[in-house]
């Protein structure tokens, strides 16, 4: 059965996340329901990242074996009519090696969080950003984030439910970039990562607002890190903020 790589771009609001869940809506239920208008025996399909319920994506991988040897063009144009009208699409679609797997391959994983800094309400982004009122310090949170990149144990910034084997992860870069906006501004954490822990960049976000605010000092962040315990961590960041925007592979199936 020939393999497919599908890069999946979709808004996380309406779904309780990537995973199939009895009863709820998700996104590979709605890829894979898709799938099935083109081949009903199509198997289920395999992606780079469970996100959560609210979480977006612009750069998801996901593979599938099917019985048809597709076209990519076709087979992307054919999932895209299928799909609608829900907020999912599968902006490219590639012929890949049986030994391809989405999540295993991987090498790389990249997440964009934003955050609107502005006494007026989200308008057009409304539900795609974390909304916060008061101006933040960005010199002092790049400051605190700085503490996290490098190989650490995580357990500080990694949810209770985790199922990873291990705590321990090495963080490859965090940016935060100012956008100039009309009354206001968005700053964006662009982060980079082998993998990540559950609920590890919202984590790390939302203590890093603290820092912005006044609240912790950049320090506190290298402190919440060396104690190893989820009670030293600041408030976990709202999911409607964050993104997975890329994942990369040996070889760029898409390329």
């Amino acid at each position: 059965m020939p393999r497919f790589a599908l890069k999946i771009d979709y808004d996380g609001g309406p779904f309780a996340g990537w995973q199939r869940q009895s009863g709820q809506p998700s996104v590979q239920e709605a890829v894979e329901a898709a799938l099935r208008r083109l081949e009903p025996d199509a198997p289920g399909i395999a992606a780079a990242g469970r996100t959560d319920a609210g979480v977006h994506a612009t750069g998801q991988v996901a593979h599938v074996d099917l019985a048809r040897d597709w076209d990519p063009y076709r087979l992307s144009e054919a999932l895209n009519w299928h799909l609608k009208p829900a907020p999912v699409a599968v902006i490219a679609a590639a012929r890949v090696p049986d030994d391809f797997h989405a999540r295993f391959s991987a090498i790389e994983r990249r997440y964009l969080f934003r955050l609107l800094v502005r006494r007026a309400p989200a308008t057009h982004d409304r539900g795609l950003v974390w909304q916060v009122l008061r101006p933040l310090d960005v010199r002092a949170m790049r400051e605190g984030a700085a503490q996290l990149v490098g190989r650490h144990d995580f357990t500080t910034f990694r949810s209770v439910q985790c199922q990873s084997a291990s705590p321990v992860k090495t963080l490859d870069a965090i940016e935060i970039d100012e956008v100039p906006l009309p009354h206001g501004q968005e700053i964006r954490f662009r982060l980079r990562a082998r993998s990540f822990l559950h609920n590890q960049v919202r984590s790390m976000v939302g203590t890093l607002e603290r820092v912005g605010a006044g609240a912790w000092a950049p320090a506190d962040v290298g402190a919440a890190l060396a104690a190893r315990d989820r009670a030293a961590c600041g408030p976990v960041a709202p999911p409607l903020g964050l993104y997975l925007t890329g994942v990369r592979y040996p070889t760029d199936p898409f390329a």
